[in-house]
């Protein structure tokens, strides 16, 4: 079993970085599209509203946890392909 979590570790760790940036790309288009603009608001731009902000913020993190979900659960899974047990 510990040596599943020490094989796990690297491959987790190098999926949720290509998680991390598929999660920044797929925002930037979603963004771009609700938008029409490329840049989302950032919490410190003085020219944004509340509501802008916040609105930016929840979608960002909706789509933030539902890639790293999908990208721990696909690295779970083939890791109890490739090994025979699921990772803790």
């Amino acid at each position: 079993m510990k040596r599943v979590e020490a094989v796990y570790k690297p491959i987790g760790m190098a999926l949720g970085l290509g998680g991390g940036l598929l999660a920044s790309a797929a925002f930037r288009r979603v963004w771009k599209v609700m938008a029409d603009e490329d840049d989302a608001p950032d919490a410190k731009d003085e020219g944004r509203d509340w509501p802008e902000i916040l609105l930016a913020a929840a979608v960002q993190g909706a789509i933030f946890a539902v890639v790293r979900a999908a990208v721990d659960r696909s690295g779970a899974i083939a890791t109890r392909r490739l090994t025979g047990t699921w990772p803790a």
